[in-house]
């Protein structure tokens, strides 16, 4: 069954046959569901406890041992609730290999490489580098636009083209970078776009109340508008597609929309949902299509505002 709400957490391991080594435990900001390879995602883990820490530890460790890895093994799991599941085993290197061994100053590759031709962890005594409070993020890159007329909306199939690394003192910063560095334009200021399904809402006003406290204008359409509302929180009201005019995608035509933050309503909004992130992609709006990642992109805002977006050299921090 699917597993609401559930955070979702990539696990890249070593494996001689006899040992493991915990390369590295990616924490995906968007819920599970969406596909690992379109999820961005955090290193250290921020919400992970340290009783799951060692669960999940334990899990790939006996995953690994059971299957006879020699090499590399990749390991998805989710935890709801403190309940560790998982997802999927891969017995193989994974796309975030690169990520891991740049965040941890670890050649994960290198030593799989060794492990192949016959040497052991033991002799080879990997050791992590990662910086005491560094961020590490890695954010996917979409084609949308060599694709006219693709939806934006992240799901289980796999979008992504490529993917970018943001490092930085704090996630905001890191965050921010690896938005940026993955093409998305982020706004200083203007208006923002809000339209949160029901299953979100109850996460819809604290967002909309530290955007409005940056000074950005909220609009949204009838249920958040109305949500917002009761929660104090000061928005304009605008109409959908075909429920009157001016509606949403004249305000993005129109240039009052910075930032749209559109989570999917399903089957009976798709068609009015799917006409306002097509305009936003056409005038280059950027659009976040999860809770989560809406809430983290808050973070990156700030630290984008602050100035905290300082060059960072990881040569030098692999030192």
């Amino acid at each position: 069954k699917f597993l609401v709400g559930a955070v979702e957490y990539d696990v890249d391991a070593l494996c001689d046959g006899k040992e493991v080594y915990i390369a590295g435990i990616m924490e995906h900001i968007e819920a599970a569901g969406v596909h690992s390879g379109d999820s961005t995602a955090l290193m250290p883990p921020v919400q992970l406890s340290a009783e799951n820490k060692v669960e999940v530890e334990n899990i790939v460790t006996r995953i690994a041992l059971k299957l006879g890895v020699v090499g590399l093994v990749n390991v998805q799991l989710a935890i709801q609730d403190g309940v560790v599941y998982i997802i999927e085993v891969n017995p193989r290197a994974s796309r975030t290999v690169p990520y891991v061994s740049k965040a941890t100053g670890v050649p994960v590759a290198q030593i799989a490489t060794r492990l192949m031709l016959g040497e052991s962890l033991k002799d080879i005594s990997p050791k992590n580098n990662m910086i005491a409070g560094m961020s590490f993020v890695k954010s996917p890159v979409f084609p949308w636009k060599r694709f006219p007329g693709a939806d934006i909306v992240l799901g289980p199939e796999m979008r992504s083209t490529g993917e970018v690394m943001g490092i930085g003192r704090n996630f905001g910063e890191a965050y921010a970078k690896g938005l940026i560095g993955s093409g998305m334009t982020l706004p200083m200021s203007g208006g923002v776009f809000l339209s949160i399904r029901d299953e979100d809402k109850h996460r819809a006003a604290p967002i909309a109340k530290r955007l409005s406290g940056m000074g950005f204008h909220l609009v949204a359409t009838g249920g958040t508008h109305r949500v917002l509302t009761e929660a104090g929180v000061e928005s304009e009201f605008v109409y959908k597609v075909k429920e009157g005019r001016p509606d949403i995608v004249d305000s993005i035509k129109n240039g009052k929309i910075q930032l749209m933050l559109n989570t999917p309503m399903g089957k009976k909004s798709a068609l009015d949902e799917r006409a306002m992130r097509l305009a936003g992609l056409r005038y280059d709006v950027p659009c976040i299509t999860t809770i989560e990642a809406a809430d983290a992109l808050i973070d990156a805002l700030v630290s984008l505002r602050a100035g905290d977006l300082s060059v960072v050299n990881i040569q030098e921090l692999q030192l």
